[in-house]
């Protein structure tokens, strides 16, 4: 942002040195991750990839590895790019991100926390400390996949996708997409479809015509409107038809 002027601070304050930013814990009923907890420390975390497997699913699309090795969870979601993979994962996820500031501490569920274009909840004089995400449900399912004009650039479109399959019927599915609006947009009524019905050809078809008519997203430099829509329906199809949902596995784009 500085390097573009896009941002031009009065001052900038280092908190590199604040440790109790810095890690991951597990707490009773679910993860902590701290605001400058670094992408590539997310990565090679077992505790994320054993309990939350779409954040490890979309970590390797996270830019190239010296951005990784140098970016953090509290910054992506803080800027709020509305082509980030980690915004739409904690949407999909129902993680709530944790805000300190003059009067006290405070929690604000990530559907709630991005509200536009580099736009969150934040406040003036609040700083995000970071994240807690609920542990996934051994019947949980997981699927993540993106479209980018070459590996580590923004993606063009992209879906996270979360809940269970409980003999053998969606519940509780959960799309959210990034790329297709000026936030994570998570298609309610696609979801809707799918909740209750069984995992198959038939019940992805549905959710997917109700999805063409929820997504309404902005063409640009990369991709027309109608491309991107089409793109949204392409990568959703694939990780909700891939085999393995049920334990988790998930897919790559």
């Amino acid at each position: 942002m500085l390097a573009l002027r896009v941002a031009r601070p009065g001052v900038l304050v280092d908190i590199n040195r604040l440790a109790e930013l810095s890690g991951i814990r597990v707490e009773r009923e679910g993860i902590f991750i701290g605001a400058l907890v670094r992408h590539s420390a997310l990565e090679r975390s077992g505790e994320v990839r054993e309990r939350l497997p779409l954040l490890a699913m979309a970590l390797p699309h996270v830019g190239h590895p010296a951005i990784r090795n140098r970016g953090t969870f509290g910054g992506s979601c803080a800027l709020a790019d509305p082509a980030a993979e980690l915004p739409a994962c904690a949407v999909a996820l129902g993680a709530r991100f944790v805000i300190r500031g003059r009067s006290g501490v405070r929690e604000v569920a990530a559907a709630d926390f991005f509200r536009g274009l580099y736009a969150t909840a934040l406040e003036p004089g609040e700083m995000l400390l970071g994240a807690r995400f609920p542990l996934a449900p051994e019947d949980a399912f997981s699927g993540f996949a993106e479209l980018a004009p070459r590996h580590g650039d923004y993606a063009m479109v992209g879906v996270a996708a979360h809940g269970r399959i409980s003999d053998g019927r969606y519940r509780d599915p959960r799309l959210v997409f990034f790329g297709c609006g000026d936030r994570p947009v998570r298609a309610l009524a696609a979801g809707a479809c799918l909740d209750g019905q069984e995992a198959g050809a038939n019940s992805v078809d549905a959710a997917l015509a109700a999805l063409d008519a929820e997504l309404d997203p902005r063409g640009d430099l990369h991709a027309s409107a109608a491309l991107k829509k089409h793109l949204a329906g392409v990568l959703a199809r694939r990780v909700l038809s891939a085999p393995g949902l049920a334990h988790g596995e998930g897919v790559h784009g």
